[in-house]
């Protein structure tokens, strides 16, 4: 069995889903790239974004869920997530059906956890 716990920070969790939902549509546009780096520094976004090229899905998804677990995020909290990725979705002025989806089932498992 993988240990998918993590040392992420609130601010490098956010950075990293954020990163998950910007690959939706395997495209990182320039807007989205900005909100991220806007969550992080330089240096924690290199290294969050080296450790998502490795990851596949599930390790995504297993990272993010131990994370919020281990950081205690409270309804509030999640909420903040979501509203985080739905500005994400909407920043390059695209929605389509894959971030729907996404945003979607990411959205159920977060609010899973309150």
């Amino acid at each position: 069995m993988h240990d998918f716990k993590t040392n992420w920070t609130r601010q490098e969790l956010s950075a990293y889903l954020l990163l998950y939902c910007a690959h939706a549509d395997f495209i990182e546009s320039e807007k989205e790239v900005e909100l991220i780096r806007s969550k992080v520094d330089k240096e924690h976004y290199k290294s969050i974004h080296e450790e998502f090229e490795i990851d596949n899905d599930y390790q995504s998804i297993q990272k993010i869920e131990a994370a919020i677990d281990r950081l205690g995020y409270n309804k509030e909290q999640i909420h903040d997530l979501v509203e985080e990725m739905k500005m994400l979705f909407h920043v390059d002025g695209e929605y389509d059906a894959a971030e729907n989806a996404l945003f979607t089932g990411l959205k159920h498992l977060l609010e899973g956890k309150e």
